[in-house]
C-alpha cells in the first residue's frame, strides 16, 4: 500500500513538554474503512499524537501524514476531510444548538440534514438551548451530531463517550459510529482514542497500545484474539507449582487457576495438562483484557 493511501501514517514520532516525553518514537499506521482504536493509560501519549495529526502541536521528530498529505503544511486540505471530537468540548456559550450546528454547516462542502435531525431526535437535544446551559455531556452530544453529519472521511474521537450516560454511549456507539461507516464502506474511517475499550469491542478492526508514548502492541483486533487466551485449570488440592509461565501471567484462588498467554497456548495447555487438574478451558480475551496483559 503507498503512503498516500493511508488515512494516517505515523513514523518515529516525537513531542516533549519540558523534558518529559509525552510521545517518543511512535508507528502506526491505519487503512482507509477501518476503525482503529488508540489505547494507553492516562499519560500514555494519546492526546498528544492527536494534536500533532491535527496541527496543534508540531512534532519535535519523526513525519505524521494524513491521506498522504502534510498537516503542517496543507492544514485546511487535511482538516476539510476530517472531523475532530475532543475530550472537552467548548462552544460559543451565547449560540443556540441550532446556531451551532448551522455554523458548524457554514465550514463543510456537505451536511446531512436528515442525519442531524436523526441524531436530535435520538440524544434528545433541544435546539432552542444555547449551549452554555448544557450539561457536559449534552455538549459532547452536540459535537458528536456535528462530526457525523458533515460526513467526513475521517472521524477522530479523543475519549469521546467520556461525557454520556451509559445508555446514550451504548447507542452512540454501536449505531451511530457503525451507521456512519456502513454508509460508504472502505471509506470513512474512525480513529479513536479511548479508555472504554469494551464497548468499543465490536467496531474495533485494528488498534495500538501505547505506554510511555511508545507503540506497545500493534495487531488486527482478530489476529490479537486468537493470539491471546486464558487458561482456567482447576485442582482437586492445592495447585501445584507452575514453573513453565511467568508468575506475572498467573492469577490464582485456592484450587483455581488462571494463565494468560500470547501465541503459545496449545504448548502451554499440554504442559498445564499433565499436571493432573480436575478440569481446564481455554478462552480468547477481550481487547480489554489484551490491553491489561500487555501492559502487566
Amino acid at each position: 500500500m503507498n503512503a498516500d493511501t493511508y488515512a494516517i501514517e505515523i513514523a518515529g514520532l516525537v513531542h516533549k513538554y519540558g523534558k518529559a516525553d509525552a510521545v517518543n518514537g511512535l508507528n502506526l499506521r491505519v487503512k482507509p474503512g477501518k476503525c482503529y482504536g488508540l489505547f494507553g493509560r492516562n499519560g500514555a501519549g494519546k492526546t498528544t499524537t492527536i494534536k500533532c495529526l491535527l496541527n496543534l502541536l508540531r512534532p519535535m521528530a519523526g513525519t505524521v501524514r494524513v491521506f498522504g498529505l502534510d498537516p503542517r503544511k496543507d492544514e485546511v486540505g487535511v482538516k476539510s476531510r476530517l472531523a475532530y471530537v475532543p475530550d472537552m468540548v467548548a462552544f460559543y456559550p451565547w449560540m443556540t444548538v441550532r446556531d451551532t450546528l448551522d455554523y458548524l454547516a457554514s465550514f463543510r462542502r456537505t451536511w446531512n440534514r436528515t442525519t442531524e435531525k436523526e441524531l436530535l431526535g435520538q440524544f434528545r437535544l433541544d435546539v432552542t438551548k444555547k449551549t452554555g446551559a448544557l450539561s457536559k455531556g449534552q455538549r459532547t452530544q452536540l459535537a458528536l451530531v456535528g462530526a457525523v453529519c458533515a460526513e467526513p472521511e475521517l472521524l477522530v474521537l479523543d475519549e469521546p463517550t467520556s461525557g454520556l450516560d451509559p445508555i446514550v454511549r451504548r447507542e452512540f456507539i454501536q449505531t451511530v459510529i457503525g451507521a456512519y461507516q456502513e454508509a460508504d464502506p472502505g471509506r470513512r474511517t474512525v480513529f479513536v482514542s479511548t479508555h472504554l475499550i469494551t464497548e468499543f469491542e465490536g467496531l474495533i478492526d485494528e488498534f495500538t497500545i501505547m505506554d510511555g508514548g511508545r507503540d506497545v502492541v500493534t495487531l488486527d483486533a482478530d489476529e490479537a484474539r486468537s493470539r491471546y487466551k486464558k487458561i482456567h485449570a482447576r485442582f482437586a488440592g492445592t495447585p501445584p507449582p507452575i514453573d513453565f509461565v511467568e508468575p506475572r501471567n498467573i492469577v490464582g484462588n485456592g484450587r483455581e487457576v488462571d494463565i494468560t498467554v500470547n501465541g503459545n497456548s496449545e504448548a502451554v495447555l499440554e504442559r498445564l495438562k499433565a499436571l493432573g487438574p480436575e478440569s481446564v478451558s481455554l478462552e480468547a480475551l477481550t481487547l480489554e483484557e489484551i490491553f491489561v496483559a500487555a501492559l502487566k
